[in-house]
């Protein structure tokens, strides 16, 4: 059996391969239409106009969805692994779900409220995204911690680790060169700026600001590919129940034979 066949594997996969086409699409899209420039726009920038403004709503709010789905079957993973007693990871497990549930709500905020719309309200949706987003990343280096050698070797550990320590990184260096910028240009709506030319006051800030933007992202979503291999150990089973031997009952003949041998469908109870 293929690798991407075991397990629910391929949820983190879909996850990390649709998200990664949500911004180079958006991005490519932008940039061939002059809507942005080509050397490192902050993502943002990318979905601000028609077409691509479209096409990155559409996906992003996908990637919500896809988001939240990978992280509620980590949670409900580590929930089936973990004893009773083991108090401190329940309640780290169920806080890295709220920072999920958190996160994926800041994606879905972004995708339906772009730059031009109401910045303060895209705002909040790249907080939530990538606060929460951090945060998580942390929580789940704690439960990976906790959680081997007994069900996951020590380089999975490691693996997240380094994205977690990606993250971290990102996420200074984003805050301090954007506060440069905005420091560099007083006065200036930096938020409707998206043409900067070389040697223009802010460009360097900019660029490292928005360089450590795509980092963020992408480690966010690079994080998610730590879970391959815990995912090919989850089998998911749909189990039908019948409820009756016949998909039509004859109401004269057959319907009142059951009835009689104390068999009722609920549509004989009076129920559906």
């Amino acid at each position: 059996m293929w690798w991407f066949r075991r397990g629910l594997c391929a949820l983190p996969v879909v996850l990390f391969t649709w998200s990664s086409a949500t911004l180079l699409l958006s991005y490519a899209t932008a940039v061939v239409l002059g809507h942005a420039d080509l050397i490192i726009p902050y993502i943002s920038d990318t979905a601000t106009e028609v077409p691509e403004r479209c096409v990155f709503g559409f996906m992003l709010s996908i990637s919500a969805f896809l988001g939240l789905g990978t992280m509620y079957v980590r949670y409900q993973q580590v929930q089936a692994l973990i004893s009773a007693s083991e108090s401190c990871l329940q309640q780290m497990n169920y806080t890295g779900l709220l920072l999920g549930i958190f996160s994926s709500l800041g994606m879905f905020v972004v995708a339906n409220f772009q730059k031009t719309d109401i910045m303060s309200v895209h705002l909040l949706g790249a907080g939530l995204t990538f606060g929460p987003g951090a945060l998580y990343i942390l929580v789940q280096n704690g439960i990976s911690y906790c959680m081997q050698p007994r069900f996951h070797g020590k380089y999975i550990l490691w693996a997240r680790v380094a994205v977690a320590s990606w993250s971290l990184i990102s996420i200074i260096t984003l805050f301090i060169s954007s506060v440069l910028m905005y420091d560099a240009l007083p006065g200036l709506d930096v938020s409707k700026k998206l043409h900067w030319r070389p040697g223009e006051r802010g460009f360097v800030a900019h660029h490292v600001s928005a360089a450590s933007e795509w980092s963020l992202a992408f480690s966010f979503l690079c994080f998610f590919l730590t879970y391959i291999s815990d995912f090919q150990k989850i089998n998911l089973r749909v189990q039908p129940v019948l409820h009756s031997n016949h998909l039509y009952e004859h109401p004269h003949y057959e319907g009142r034979e059951r009835v009689q041998h104390g068999e009722r469908s609920p549509l004989l109870a009076g129920t559906i």
